[in-house]
C-alpha cells in the first residue's frame, strides 16, 4: 500500500497502566490526556484492537485512533507496534504521550525523536519499533521526593492539589496534539515547548 494513502491517518497513543487502581497514578497521564482528548472530539473508547482499547474520529480531515495499551507499561510496543502495522500509519505520524519524572510538573515537551529516558513503556516501542525517530509528548510530573525511588513514585496516586493544577496541563497536552495535527510538529514545539 502507498504510505501517501495513509498520509493523513495519525496513530495518538496514551501510556499508562489497565485496571481501576492505576487510574489516578502519576504513570497514567498519557491515559489521561487521551480521555480529554476523546471527551473534546466527542469520542468513546469503546473498540478492543491489538492489545488497545481504541477511540476512532477525525479532526480538520485527519482520520485518527486514540489508543491505550491494555498491556501493563513496559509492554506497550506490543500494542502500539501491532496497530502501527496494522494500519500502516507512517511513522511521523504516531504521537506518543507519556509521564516524564525529569520534567516539573506541568511542564511539556514535544520531540521529534530521542531515547527513553529509562521510561519502560517508551523502552518497550522503541524496542519494538526498531527506531526512536517518532514524535512524542512528555509530561512532567516531577522528581519523586527525598530519597523515594522513581518506580514506586510513578505508582502513586496524584495528591489533589497535583490534580489540580495537572487539569489545566491536560488541556494545553490536547492543544499541543490538535495542533501537531493541524499544523505539524514544529509548530506544536514553538508554542508548546516554551510555556511552562
Amino acid at each position: 500500500m502507498n504510505t501517501n494513502e495513509n498520509a493523513n491517518l495519525y496513530l495518538i497513543a496514551g501510556l499508562g497502566n489497565p485496571g481501576p487502581e492505576y487510574r489516578r497514578n502519576r504513570h497514567n497521564v498519557g491515559f489521561m490526556l487521551l480521555d480529554r482528548m476523546a471527551e473534546r472530539l466527542g469520542l468513546n473508547f469503546s473498540r478492543f484492537e491489538s492489545n488497545a482499547l481504541i477511540a476512532k474520529g477525525e479532526y480538520q480531515s485527519k482520520r485518527l485512533i486514540l489508543a491505550k495499551p491494555r498491556t501493563y507499561m513496559n509492554l506497550s510496543g506490543q500494542a502500539v507496534g501491532a496497530l502501527l502495522r496494522y494500519y500502516k500509519v507512517p511513522l511521523a505520524n504516531l504521537m506518543v504521550a507519556y509521564d516524564d519524572v525529569d520534567l516539573p510538573l506541568g511542564t511539556l515537551r514535544l520531540r521529534p525523536t530521542g531515547g527513553s529516558a529509562g521510561q519502560k513503556g517508551m523502552m518497550s516501542i522503541i524496542e519494538r519499533l526498531g527506531t526512536q525517530d517518532f514524535p512524542r509528548l512528555r509530561i512532567g510530573i516531577g522528581r519523586p521526593p527525598g530519597r523515594m525511588d522513581a518506580a514506586d513514585y510513578v505508582l502513586q496516586d496524584f495528591s489533589a492539589a497535583e490534580l489540580e493544577f495537572l487539569t489545566p496541563t491536560l488541556e494545553r497536552a490536547v492543544d499541543a496534539v490538535l495542533t501537531f495535527l493541524s499544523e505539524g510538529l514544529d509548530a506544536a514545539m514553538n508554542k508548546y515547548n516554551a510555556n511552562g
